[in-house]
């Protein structure tokens, strides 16, 4: 795929977010804030942050997370997926969702100042060899980064990368004015 391409693709997925945001009945924008969206906000695409990376899967069962509400609940680990990063192997903890798919919660020195501060996910899937593409520039916010009323797990503390990934959703701003009082 040429480079061109692969843009083309990341802005037609961009799209895509951003009309489900806007137009779905399960987003989880206000009806508010939908009236104001204009989009999200992204980081440049870096096609440096896309990885052929190896998922192993283990029956690990399941393990306590805290969550964006201060809850702690129990998650189904899908099996560990180890990122080739240029100064090493990173083994990041890849949880099930509630349909049975795959993907990484994940901290970076991003979150909190360029991205949302709980953390970002990533959906993967692999194939039968347990190979499988790590697509940073395909990074999203967990639903309470929009409405803190959704209960997000947190990433585990094996999925706090010690690196700026700046692909992916950034931040996400509401469009409302600021109360100057």
């Amino acid at each position: 795929m040429s480079d061109s391409d692969y843009h083309q693709q990341i802005e037609a997925w961009r799209g895509e977010r951003d009309r489900f945001f806007r137009e779905h009945y399960a987003s989880p924008l206000s009806d508010e804030a939908i009236e104001q969206f204009t989009g999200l906000d992204y980081f440049e695409v870096d096609e440096s942050l896309v990885y052929a990376a190896r998922f192993r899967a283990a029956d690990l069962g399941r393990i306590a997370i805290d969550s964006s509400t201060g809850a702690v609940s129990d998650y189904r680990v899908a099996g560990i997926v180890e990122v080739p990063f240029s100064d090493g192997v990173a083994s990041l903890i890849a949880l099930l969702g509630e349909e049975g798919e795959a993907y990484i919660p994940f901290r970076d020195r991003t979150c909190g100042a360029e991205s949302y501060g709980g953390g970002r996910y990533l959906s993967i899937e692999s194939d039968e060899e347990g190979s499988c593409v790590v697509d940073f520039n395909r990074a999203i916010n967990p639903y309470c980064a929009y409405d803190p009323e959704f209960s997000c797990p947190l990433p585990p503390p094996q999925n706090w990368l010690n690196r700026s990934i700046s692909a992916g959703e950034k931040d996400y701003r509401s469009h409302e004015e600021p109360d100057v009082g």
